[in-house]
């Protein structure tokens, strides 16, 4: 008897060591003061203990991996960037060299950068990159490096040059961050790996101003320490890091992130519900957003839309594609999903403040003069007037009717300028084109069978988009389409990048944000970029959508210098090809209701301040690491 109690004791006393350095290694058990705690908008990692960033292998990405450690030779800011400058040469010393014909790139290089462990950074790290991601496809950038690279070598420590198989102004933008890039990965460390597409990158060698302190085993959160030297890193120019540790954590749905912040646990919310924000500022004191006003959230230089397979019958026909956008009722689509804080967008790029000058400001008459063919009459699709009728709805709202301008230009600044008109008949008559017929209140395929669509949703990490989803799926059942919403955890790995979906809310453009070019996402959707069906899709041509046409716009634009007027033509050269393809249905703006508490930390980027995007999981986040100031003593 004695000996099983013994026996209990010595499990009960194992049990309690383990929960205590469980607790130890918890980022709760870490001065308050000292470190940042932000929402990571991945929720829990599935497979926690994988770092190796170069391949999908069910880890996170913005759990402070790519903000934190990661870097690569150039950055541009969404924003104005620390200094007014948007573009910063981060491992590169000097912006990229090309010749004459843009078919070669020479890279210069810092000097007395280090990875954590104490090897130094040089023109080899970045040589066996590429190299290796073109040795081993399905690496995140092989498809990218190997239709484009011929021949990269190391022609000194801080040397590299690029031989490219055909002239490319652009190809720099595979190493230059704006949410994400090629990141540079260690070669001491992976030479030595057996299968680079294997290797998880356990307790990874760092780059950047941190390293990887502790995480979460079920995945729920990461914190990350900064480095003794953290002078030896490219985000030393701007001054040292304030946090001494930084937390990304899974904060649970929109209502615990509210109370979260609310209690002062969660520095940073990456995005909340449009509620979830009016509570905040309505209860809280200590509450930061880029707008101090409607609608607060942050407008990203991405486009939210329904995105649609196009290797997928009956989605690779355009009439189709045509007809299900002349379904949705963009108004009802706004008010549910955001409402009524987004700026809407009927042309295939964001409408930011830069692309509202630059693009959809100029486009106005050509949208309202815009045709369609419907197999039985011609149509001109375009509303002009639904940003203004927007306004007028909001307006009504006694807690915003203060806050809506009355000015036809700021309107379509904050709404947009129209979108299409909701027209059954048209749609109805774009589905017979297609070969479509209505049998009792029900649409069927070509060859008889039920028209259904199944439209892929993030569920309650992006609300917002979830209940866009599911009204454009009601729209298109109330019209006799055998639609739902289904969501689908970790979209994009699971349902976007093999291919293993109909239609979905997401997005496949991003633009650079305050500059016009579009080569960020126009590059990627070149046909030589499209995966065979089965087969995982590099980013960013979510909809495998190729276009004879659109090739030749996007080599032109290859062929010209990144500042070049004729490369905002070439833009509406796509614009107006995309509006006529509809091979994605552009929605609106992506505003997110980043919240930023006071409490612990001040000097968070707002409208006031814009050195960078306040949003936590862009990994040009790092800078706010280094404006950040402990709100109080230690």
């Amino acid at each position: 008897m004695q000996q099983w109690k013994r026996l209990a004791f010595g499990v009960a006393l194992a049990a309690l060591s383990l929960a205590a350095a469980a607790k130890a290694d918890d980022y709760t058990s870490l001065p308050r003061k000292e470190t940042l705690i932000v929402e990571n908008p991945e929720g829990t990692i599935k497979n926690p203990g994988w770092f190796n960033i170069w391949v999908n292998g069910g880890g996170g990405v913005s759990t402070g991996l790519q903000q934190l450690t990661m870097d690569t030779l150039w950055y541009i800011d969404p924003e104005q960037g620390l200094g007014g400058a948007a573009w910063d040469n981060s491992l590169a010393a000097d912006k990229p060299q090309y010749n004459a014909d843009f078919t070669e790139m020479t890279v210069k290089l810092r000097k007395g950068l280090y990875w954590s462990d104490g090897v130094e950074f040089t023109a080899d790290d970045v040589v066996y990159t590429v190299k290796t991601q073109m040795d081993h496809p399905g690496m995140v950038w092989s498809a990218a490096f190997s239709v484009q690279v011929a021949s990269v070598e190391a022609t000194d420590p801080q040397t590299v040059v690029f031989k490219l198989k055909k002239p490319n102004s652009r190809f720099h933008a595979i190493f230059t961050v704006r949410w994400n890039g090629a990141w540079i990965m260690p070669k001491h460390v992976f030479e030595k790996v057996e299968d680079p597409l294997r290797y998880d990158f356990a307790n990874p060698v760092s780059l950047g101003a941190y390293k990887l302190k502790a995480y979460d085993p079920q995945g729920k959160w990461y914190t990350w320490e900064k480095r003794d030297d953290w002078q030896r890193t490219s985000l030393a120019r701007f001054g040292e890091p304030a946090p001494k540790y930084v937390t990304y954590t899974d904060p649970g749905p929109p209502d615990k992130r509210t109370i979260a912040q609310l209690e002062h646990n969660l520095d940073i919310i990456h995005d909340n519900t449009p509620e979830g924000m009016f509570t905040l500022k309505e209860k809280s004191k200590t509450i930061d957003t880029w707008f101090p006003g409607f609608p607060f959230a942050h407008p990203d230089p991405t486009l939210p839309a329904v995105i649609f397979n196009t290797q997928n019958p009956p989605f690779d026909n355009a009439d189709v594609r045509w007809a299900l956008a002349l379904l949705i009722d963009i108004k009802a689509v706004d008010m549910a999903s955001y409402r009524g804080a987004a700026t809407l967008s009927a042309l295939g790029v964001p409408p930011t403040a830069a692309t509202m000058k630059d693009y959809q400001a100029p486009m106005q008459d050509w949208l309202k003069n815009f045709e369609i063919d419907t197999g039985k009459s011609k149509i001109k699709p375009y509303d002009p007037t639904v940003g203004q009728q927007i306004a007028d709805i909001l307006r009504k709202q006694p807690k915003f009717k203060d806050q809506i301008p009355t000015d036809p230009e700021a309107i379509s600044g904050a709404f947009g300028y129209g979108w299409w008109k909701p027209d059954p008949k048209a749609a109805g008559e774009l589905l017979e084109k297609a070969g479509f017929k209505k049998s009792g209140g029900k649409w069927l395929t070509p060859d008889g069978q039920p028209f259904k669509i199944r439209m892929t949703v993030e569920g309650d990490t992006r609300s917002v988009f979830t209940r866009a989803g599911t009204l454009i799926a009601q729209q298109w059942a109330a019209f006799g389409i055998d639609a739902k919403a289904v969501p689908a955890a970790k979209l994009w790995q699971t349902a976007l990048q093999p291919g293993d979906f109909q239609v979905a809310i997401a997005w496949s453009v991003e633009t650079w944000g305050g500059d016009p070019d579009l080569s960020f996402f126009l590059d990627s959707w070149h046909s030589q970029f499209v995966a065979k069906k089965g087969d995982v899709q590099p980013p960013r041509n979510w909809q495998r959508w190729s276009n004879p046409e659109l090739d030749k716009i996007i080599e032109s634009i290859r062929g010209i210098s990144a500042d070049d007027p004729k490369g905002m033509e070439l833009g509406k050269d796509y614009l107006k090809l995309v509006t006529r393809e509809m091979p994605t249905i552009p929605l609106m703006s992506y505003n997110v209701f980043t919240s930023m508490d006071t409490t612990y930390w001040t000097g968070y980027p707002t409208i006031k301040d814009p050195y960078t995007d306040p949003v936590p999981n862009w990994a040009n986040s790092r800078l706010m690491m280094v404006k950040l100031k402990p709100a109080q003593p230690k």
